[in-house]
């Protein structure tokens, strides 16, 4: 589970917010958590697709 958290906040900026209201962060939370997920499912299917690359990395 933190490698998880560690994975989001690296790659879709889970951390990348400031606190105002309650609502912003629950809205920014589910964001960034939706985009990791859509980005694991990608990784999955890439992998899926070509067995032999282990290391896809969306990153410029």
């Amino acid at each position: 589970m933190e490698q998880c958290f560690a994975e989001a906040k690296g790659e879709v900026g889970l951390d990348h917010y400031e606190v105002r209201r309650w609502d912003a962060w629950h809205r920014h939370v589910t964001l960034c958590l939706l985009a990791h997920a859509f980005l694991a499912v990608f990784r999955s299917v890439a992998r899926e697709e070509d067995p032999g690359k282990r290391g896809i990395s969306l990153r410029a």
